[in-house]
């Protein structure tokens, strides 16, 4: 990934260490990192692979999409719980139903999903039966110390070959034991960039073995039903992503990290360029795979409310199975306050209820009555998909009070001064 092309990372450590530490009372171990040929192989279950989620664009069973679920990424640990409660007030009382919260990947401990770390968010999930929790799981410890290729390869072949198996078990372990065995699992994200350790580049086919074996130990555990979600960032990066692609029998869901950047590139570029929005749609109904946006929000571009306008619109017409905006700064819509445009519009757009678009068919036109008096007309209601690609330069409250009255019809024009209310 090109320099202006980078984003920082979700504050993975520095800010994980100090507020989940003492939140979550983790307790952090040695790394456990022992050769493959001194451990002898568990007996286990034959593996079974997940159960295909439910609806989505790209269903393989052809089932009709449903409105997709949204959420954002709020915090780590219990503040994040609490967050999703007043996210949904400042929406006017639409609930996020997708929690969003990633591992450490600091120790080996950590990944395993410590002690105490993801009981709150796992106590969320079990009170509304269509909640989803989306956990991005760490590959390897030492995820951000940016370890050269070398060090890199050499760990993934130890991978490969079942080093680090017994992590992931754990995880599996307590993720069942939690009663949230339904976990969207992101599974080494971003894995075609430079950032993390756990990166394809250095060597693509054991990165893929890799991916493999922790599937197969994670399906192994009785009980769960976990989904894994593939999801590079968006473009060309460090190595074209399909390269990493570990499977069909492995992967549910074939998501992407998609977030305004490099500076000055339109959304139409971001659709068209090479492993963009349209290949990975195009990618994933190849596969059969339902999509999803894991990560997305704003980066190199500002307050960019055409982009706000085109990703909510690109997400309804291609409908993913869940989206989960990052917010924070510079992402972010709610908690980031450098974003007052683009935060107006995510609120009233997100403000207002997915409505189901009526089948196209013929129509009788009815006799018309004279006598009778004329029909009250409903409020116009609409999706992303029905509004224009581009916006006026209104100010955020022109914009919000603009949107709240004129939502499906036309926004070509601010509010004339004198219609603003003072």
């Amino acid at each position: 990934m090109a320099p202006d092309r980078r984003r920082s990372a979700p504050r993975g450590l520095a800010f994980l260490t100090a507020s989940v530490v003492a939140s979550a009372a983790l307790a952090p171990g040695t790394a456990l990192a022992a050769d493959a040929t001194s451990r002898p192989e568990p007996r286990r279950p034959a593996p079974t692979a997940s159960p295909a989620p439910p609806g989505g664009a790209h269903s393989p069973q052809g089932a009709p999409p449903r409105s997709p679920a949204f959420g954002a990424f709020l915090h780590y640990g219990p503040t994040g719980v609490r967050r999703m409660q007043e996210l949904s007030r400042w929406l006017g009382g639409q609930e996020p139903r997708v929690g969003h919260t990633y591992l450490p990947g600091d120790l080996w401990d950590n990944i395993e999903g410590a002690h105490g770390f993801l009981d709150s968010w796992a106590k969320w999930r079990r009170a509304k039966a269509d909640r989803m929790l989306v956990l991005n799981v760490p590959m390897m410890e030492r995820n951000e110390a940016h370890l050269p290729d070398r060090t890199v390869r050499r760990l993934l072949r130890r991978a490969a070959a079942g080093a680090f198996d017994e992590h992931f078990d754990v995880l599996a372990e307590r993720l069942v034991a939690l009663g949230v065995p339904d976990t969207v699992i992101v599974l080494g994200w971003e894995m075609n960039g430079i950032t993390y350790t756990h990166r394809c580049g250095p060597d693509p086919d054991s990165w893929k073995q890799y991916w493999r074996r922790v599937v197969k130990v994670m399906r192994s555990v009785e009980g769960q039903r976990f989904r894994f979600d593939f999801a590079p960032s968006r473009g060309m990066d460090a190595i074209p992503w399909p390269e990493c692609y570990p499977g069909d029998d492995v992967v549910d869901i074939i998501g992407m990290d998609a977030y305004d950047q490099p500076q000055g590139l339109g959304f139409d570029e971001q659709v068209s360029e090479p492993y963009g929005l349209r290949h990975h749609v195009d990618f994933a109904r190849k596969h059969g795979k339902p999509i999803s946006y894991p990560e997305w929000g704003l980066f190199r571009n500002g307050d960019n409310i055409r982009y706000m306008l085109r990703m909510l619109a690109w997400m309804d017409e291609h409908k993913p199975l869940y989206n989960t905006i990052t917010d924070y700064c510079p992402h972010g819509v709610w908690l980031c306050s450098d974003n007052p445009r683009a935060s107006a519009l995510y609120r009233v757009l997100l403000s207002t209820p997915y409505l189901p678009r009526p089948k196209p068919g013929p129509s009788v036109p009815a006799e018309p009555d004279t006598d009778a008096k004329p029909a009250r007309q409903p409020a116009k209601q609409a999706t992303p998909a029905a509004l224009p690609s581009e916006l006026p330069q209104c100010t955020p409250v022109d914009l919000e009070k603009w949107l709240k009255h004129r939502i499906g019809d036309s926004l070509t024009v601010c509010p004339r001064p004198a219609e603003r209310r003072r």
